[in-house]
């Protein structure tokens, strides 16, 4: 068997060109989008609004103590969705971690995953800037 390498043909003789794999990357980066807005409006359909005021509150502690951190996180946030495939990735890793949390974590809601990642994120952002003042 002879397997032949031509620079410019893929099966069907075409190649890509980097407009569609940019397409193809955005198009992946807005289906994370809607699968996030998903998430979020069913959690918001499940909650109560007295729950959710008082979960609002302690993520909003996290999130100020997170922003100390790192300052840019939305903008962070909002590059990654600009960015082909970045977003993909990024959730899709999100929610192969929240599947392995709430398998571990019987009886976990999402606040309880959230405030899992917010807290590990700060820790890794403190040990970060005491290995840095050594």
């Amino acid at each position: 068997m002879i397997i032949r390498y031509t620079e410019n043909s893929n099966q069907n003789g075409e190649c890509m060109d980097y407009s569609q794999i940019f397409m193809y990357g955005w198009g992946l980066n807005i289906m994370m989008f809607l699968v996030n807005l998903i998430i979020a409006l069913n959690i918001l359909k499940s909650t109560d609004v007295d729950t959710m005021t008082k979960e609002h509150q302690v993520l909003a502690e996290l999130k100020l103590e997170i922003d100390k951190y790192y300052p840019n996180r939305g903008y962070e946030t909002l590059i990654s969705y600009f960015v082909p495939f970045v977003a993909f990735y990024k959730v899709s890793w999100r929610i192969v971690e929240m599947i392995l949390f709430f398998s571990k974590n019987q009886n976990a809601k999402m606040f309880d995953f959230m405030v899992y990642r917010y807290q590990k994120e700060i820790t890794v952002a403190k040990n970060d800037a005491t290995s840095k003042n050594k």
